[in-house]
C-alpha cells in the first residue's frame, strides 16, 4: 500500500493546484455525467435536480465520511423499476417518500454495522442471493429498453406503438459506438463511453431530423429547476406499498457499495474499511439518498466510473472530487443544459439502456462466477430458480387493498428467506474475504 500512495499525484488530502484542479474536476464530472442524467430521463424526473443532488450527496458524503474517501456519488441504476412503479401506484411525489425510507434503512445499517460488524450482513446477503436480484434488475428493464428503441412514440400516451426504422437505426449506432468506445478506447476516454455513445446518438439524430431543438431556444441560461420540497411543493403521504417497493433495492446497492469500497481501497492503497469505516461510508450513501429525495432528485450510490477516473489519473484527492460535485451543482441551474438533455430523442437512450441494463444483470451474473457458487448444490440451484422466475415473472402477492408484493421486491424477500432456512448453508460467506474481518467487525469502525 505504502507502494501507491508513493505513485499518487495527488493524495486523498493534497490541495490542487487552480489548473490542475478544474482539469481534474471536469474528468470526474464527464465520467459519471451520461449515467447520472440518463436515469432521471428513464423515470421522468429533471435531470437538473439528478446534477444538484448528485453534487450535494457527493459533498455531504465527504463530510460524513471526515474528507477521507475520494468517492463521487452518481444517479443508482438499482432504483430505476421501483421508481417508474412507484409514480404508477402514486406519482413523483410517492416515489420520493420511498427513495427517502431507503434512505433512512442506509442510516440504520450503518448504525448497526457500527455496534455489531459485518457478519451478520453477510449471512443475510450472501451472493447467491444478491446475484439473482441484480439480473432480475437488469431483466426487468430489457422491455422499456428495447421499446425505447424500436418505437418513436413510446411513453407517449397513444393505443398503439409506431415501429421506426430511423428510430431503431439511431440506436443502433448509438449502441455500436458505445461498445466500440468501451472496447478499444483507452485511459480518459475509455471511461466515457457512454457520454461518447450519446453524443454520437445525438448527431446522428439531428442529421436525421428527430431532435426538437424548441425547448433549447426557450430555456434560459439560469433557470432553477423544479424541485420537489416535501411541505412546500406537495403534501407528502406514507404509504407501505411504496415502501415494500423502495426498500429491498437496498439489498443490491449495499451490496454494490461495498464491492465499491474494497475496489476503491485498492485502488487508493488505503483501507476504507477500516478508516474512516464501512459505517460512515454507508450513512454518506444514505445522506446522498435522503438529499435526493428531498428535493426531487434519483437515489445515489458511488460510481464505478469515477473509481476508474481514479485509477488512470491517480489523482485521490477528495478536493477534486468536491470540485466536480460543485461544478454538477452549477450545471444543474444553467437550463440550457436541461433543455439539451430533455431534447435526447428516446431513441438515444433505448440504444444505451440496451447495453446498460444488460451490463447490470451480467454483473449479477458476475457476482456469482467470482464468488465460485456452486450450482451442484440444489440449495443453491433452489434459491437462484425461486428468485429469477418470481422476479422476472412479475408474481406478486397483494397484502390487502393498498398494498402489495410484487417483481423484484418479493424475489429478494424470498430469496433471503430460502436462504435462512433451507439446509447446507455455506459455514462462512467469502464476500468480505479481502476485509479480514473479525467476528465483532472491529475493522469496520474507527
Amino acid at each position: 500500500m505504502e507502494e501507491k500512495k508513493k505513485t499518487a499525484v495527488l493524495d486523498v488530502r493534497d490541495v490542487p493546484k487552480a489548473g490542475q484542479w478544474v482539469t481534474l474536476s471536469l474528468q470526474h464530472l464527464f465520467a459519471m455525467f451520461g449515467a447520472t442524467v440518463l436515469v432521471p430521463f428513464l423515470v421522468g424526473l429533471s435531470p437538473g435536480i439528478a446534477l444538484i443532488s448528485s453534487g450535494l450527496g457527493t459533498l455531504s458524503y465527504l463530510l460524513i465520511t471526515k474528507g477521507q474517501i475520494p468517492a463521487y456519488l452518481g444517479s443508482s441504476f438499482a432504483f430505476i423499476s421501483p421508481i417508474i412503479t412507484a409514480k404508477a401506484a402514486g406519482g413523483p411525489e410517492s416515489a420520493m417518500i420511498g427513495c427517502f425510507a431507503a434512505g433512512l434503512v442506509y442510516g440504520l445499517i450503518a448504525l448497526i454495522i457500527k455496534k455489531a460488524g459485518l457478519r451478520w450482513l453477510m449471512k443475510l446477503l450472501p451472493p447467491i442471493v444478491v446475484g439473482p436480484v441484480i439480473i432480475v434488475i437488469g431483466l426487468s428493464l430489457a422491455g422499456t429498453a428495447v421499446n425505447m428503441a424500436m418505437y418513436k412514440n413510446f411513453g407517449a400516451p397513444a393505443n398503439e406503438l409506431i415501429y421506426s426504422k430511423t428510430h431503431i437505426a439511431i440506436a443502433l449506432i448509438t449502441l455500436a459506438v458505445t461498445i466500440l468506445s468501451s472496447v478499444f478506447f483507452k485511459g480518459f476516454f475509455g471511461i466515457i463511453p457512454i457520454l461518447i455513445g450519446i453524443i454520437t446518438g445525438y448527431a446522428s439524430s439531428v442529421i436525421a431530423g428527430i431532435v426538437d431543438f424548441s425547448g433549447i431556444k426557450t430555456a434560459h441560461w439560469f433557470q432553477v429547476p423544479d424541485f420537489m420540497i416535501p411541505f412546500g411543493t406537495y403534501t407528502p403521504h406514507f404509504s407501505w406499498q411504496v415502501v415494500f417497493i423502495m426498500l429491498p433495492v437496498t439489498i443490491v446497492t449495499l451490496s454494490e457499495h461495498l464491492g465499491h469500497q474494497m475496489v476503491l481501497s485498492k485502488v487508493v492503497g488505503r483501507d476504507f474499511i477500516k478508516k474512516p469505516g464501512l459505517h460512515r461510508s454507508i450513512m454518506g450513501d444514505g445522506a446522498g439518498i435522503i438529499i435526493g429525495s428531498l428535493i426531487g432528485g434519483p437515489p445515489l450510490t458511488s460510481y464505478g466510473e469515477n473509481i476508474g477516473v481514479l485509477a488512470i489519473t491517480r489523482a485521490f484527492s477528495v478536493y477534486v472530487i468536491g470540485g466536480a460535485a460543485v461544478t454538477a451543482v452549477i450545471f444543474g441551474f444553467v437550463g440550457k443544459i436541461s433543455a439539451v438533455i430533455s431534447s435526447i430523442p428516446q431513441a438515444v437512450m433505448g440504444g444505451i439502456s440496451i447495453l446498460l441494463f444488460g451490463i447490470i444483470a451480467s454483473s449479477g451474473l458476475r457476482m456469482l462466477v467470482d464468488h465460485k457458487t456452486d450450482f451442484e448444490s440444489k440449495r443453491n440451484l433452489m434459491i437462484s430458480s425461486v428468485i429469477l422466475v418470481v422476479g422476472v415473472g412479475g408474481a406478486f402477492i397483494k397484502l390487502n387493498k393498498d398494498v402489495s408484493l410484487s417483481g423484484m421486491a418479493l424475489a429478494a424477500l424470498i430469496g433471503i428467506v430460502l436462504n435462512l432456512i433451507l439446509p447446507g448453508k455455506d459455514k462462512e460467506v467469502k464476500v468480505f474475504e479481502d476485509a479480514e474481518l473479525d467476528e465483532k467487525g472491529s475493522r469496520s469502525v474507527s
